[in-house]
């Protein structure tokens, strides 16, 4: 049993295979989601598991080379959270998500809370 971080198994298995590049997403219910991409859903009530909480579990597991979000997310989205996220239009995140090692479904119910995660590496 780990004694913090992330408890979800196969969230964690997913985010420690995960190699430079690899693309996470952590998305709203309503983002669409190419069948050939692994969806790890945790949502279970509308807003449940809120988005933000879910997005800093991931950040803790996983070292970010880049980000990106929607242009039609509102100004400010993931200030404090994420440096300086690419914005990008949401068709073109939409395309990203296509090639996402996986979509981390949150219960979300604001609009664009949708952000594709880059993998760094720690050195």
């Amino acid at each position: 049993m780990r004694p913090d971080g992330l408890w979800h198994p196969r969230l964690l298995q997913i985010l420690s295979a995960a190699g430079h590049t690899d693309l996470i997403v952590v998305a709203d219910p309503g983002l669409p989601v190419p069948p050939a991409v692994e969806v790890v859903d945790l949502v279970w009530l509308r807003g449940e598991p809120a988005f933000l909480p879910v997005l800093r579990a991931v950040l803790g597991e996983l070292v970010v080379e880049c980000a990106y979000i929607a242009e039609e997310a509102p100004a400010g989205f993931l200030d404090g959270v994420l440096t300086r996220p690419e914005r990008i239009p949401h068709t073109q995140l939409k395309e990203l998500t296509a090639r996402a090692r996986a979509v981390v479904r949150t219960g979300e119910a604001t609009p664009y809370s949708n952000v594709v995660l880059q993998a760094g590496v720690p050195f």
